[in-house]
């Protein structure tokens, strides 16, 4: 009798999970039908499509590049900055003429404008003196010596934008404080014997800032839970917006800078990551990779990497590589940089990574990555606006293709004056994408996270057979399996993986 009692309860269940299974294929189906009409209909309807499409994770993303230009304008105001008409940037009180007091921007639309203007890309058109790529990078200096304070205003900013399009997690790359760090590097000149050169710099202090960058996080993350309520009745929407730090280092600086801000930085995430701390995840190395310095000390600098990781094995590492367009650097100097960010380097993500076609055996060096899961975070709007390619002409294509992982992101969405759904609108249009292709960008991007914990897939971006705690479970389900549900606590990536199921399937059952 309890054998019969046992199989029929288990056939019910199966029985129960086929017909939720069908349901979810049938839904997904009206969706990718309502999605292939858009298309159809044009932009401006796909915009309206995919504006609540879930979209995951955004992993590559600046938060000084992130904020809009009129946010910046507002906080010089209450820092009681000057406005420069001539150098178009902040400049410190007394305000007198030519200078303008920011608070009286918004009297004066003419200047408030030209300052948006310069601190954007908005309305920017090339010139052969002055291409996007100038224009760009020329931004940044524009709009500093505002007030620390604002960073978790800036932060909520970008996680209001980012959970107002159904997007669930970002990570923000930031430069923490390191001037500690730069002045003994500083008295220090690098010694290539890495290991007791890093010896040297924690010697003498250098762990002194790791204190201050994590309390920067964590500063800007109370300021943000602050003004979005989290935790009341009247909490935002954002407050569900799950907010990560990459720790930013600045390539363009004397080598024995970058070492001991990488050395800094590494320390950071690893006393983050050993705290539990939903702060610091991960590194990354910024500024134009084209400029003297980031090309001279390239490989330097992979291999200050390759010994880092070899100490920090723990903390993950994304890498600009390969943000390059042919008419930048000469032709060796597109050759090697993804390779080396991969082998060297040991990324874990390559940023942009337009170059990969002028790479030395290209189709090698993309089987590897293919192989090695190497994500590549793909910034559409931003490699047009910067480097000129796009279309035919970037390898988005050439990526799929080879299946080396790949999934969309906005790199600077204040700066290039777009949001992340601009992207998926971009991506859909230009390379004919599928409903299908965009669930498995927005998945990608989840999978490649930097949150700690085992996936939710049995099998590395393979997003058809769940891992086995949760196999007999319908994606994304409201109320899971006990052994599903102990699987889902003790992993933040496999949680934030099930969110995105369960979006997807509230998307989908609008069709």
């Amino acid at each position: 009798m309890r054998l019969t009692a046992c199989l029929a309860a288990c056939f019910a269940l199966a029985a129960a999970t086929a017909t939720l299974y069908a349901q979810t294929s049938i839904t997904e189906a009206r969706a990718a039908h309502a999605y292939q009409a858009a298309v159809q209909a044009g932009p401006t309807a796909l915009r309206a499509f995919l504006d609540q499409f879930p979209k995951g994770a955004d992993l590559h993303i600046h938060l000084s590049g992130a904020v809009y230009a009129e946010t910046f304008i507002r906080d010089a105001g209450e820092d009681g900055l000057c406005a420069d008409p001539a150098a178009l940037g902040f400049a410190k009180p007394p305000c007198t003429p030519p200078l303008t007091p920011a608070a009286q921007l918004p009297a004066n639309q003419e200047l408030y404008d030209r300052l948006i203007d310069a601190f954007s890309m908005r309305g920017f058109v090339p010139t052969p003196g002055f291409s996007g790529h100038d224009k760009f990078f020329s931004t940044f200096g524009r709009f500093g010596g505002l007030n620390k304070r604002h960073i978790g205003e800036w932060v909520d900013e970008v996680a209001s934008r980012a959970a107002a399009q159904n997007q669930q997690y970002v990570e923000l790359m930031e430069t923490p404080v390191f001037s500690h760090a730069a002045a003994i590097a500083h008295e220090n000149p690098l010694n290539q014997d890495f290991a007791q050169y890093r010896q040297t710099l924690l010697a003498l202090g250098l762990r002194d800032e790791i204190f201050i960058d994590r309390e920067d996080v964590r500063a800007a993350e109370a300021l943000r839970r602050e003004i979005e309520h989290c935790g009341t009745p009247q909490a935002a929407p954002a407050c569900r917006e799950e907010v990560r730090y990459i720790y930013q280092v600045l390539r363009g600086n004397a080598p024995e800078q970058v070492f001991a801000q990488t050395l800094l930085g590494f320390e950071t995430i690893q006393q983050s990551m050993d705290a539990h701390e939903p702060s610091w995840v991960g590194i990354n190395f910024v500024m134009p990779e084209d400029g003297f310095i980031s090309m001279r000390d390239y490989t330097l600098q992979m291999k200050m990497l390759d010994y880092l990781h070899s100490v920090y094995p723990r903390v993950h590492i994304s890498l600009h590589a390969g943000e390059l367009a042919a008419v930048q650097v000469p032709p060796e100097g597109l050759r090697f940089h993804i390779r080396q960010a991969v082998e060297l380097g040991h990324a874990e993500r390559i940023g942009h990574g337009v170059d990969v076609a002028y790479e030395d055996d290209a189709s090698g060096l993309l089987k590897e990555m293919a192989q090695k899961h190497v994500m590549v975070e793909i910034n559409l709007s931003s490699n047009d606006g910067i480097l000129g390619v796009k279309g035919a002409d970037h390898p988005f294509p050439l990526y799929r293709a080879a299946h080396v992982p790949v999934a969309l992101s906005t790199d600077d969405e204040g700066v290039s004056r777009i949001d992340i759904t601009r992207e998926y609108v971009r991506a859909a249009l230009d390379y004919r994408l599928s409903y299908m292709d965009l669930k498995q960008l927005a998945r990608t991007g989840m999978e490649h996270s930097f949150l700690p914990g085992a996936s939710l897939w049995a099998a590395p971006d393979a997003f058809t057979m769940p891992a086995a705690a949760c196999k007999a479970q319908p994606l994304g389900a409201d109320n899971p399996s006990a052994d599903c549900k102990s699987f889902l606590d003790a992993s933040e990536k496999a949680a934030a993986q099930w969110e995105l199921e369960r979006r997807f399937r509230a998307f989908e059952a609008k069709f």
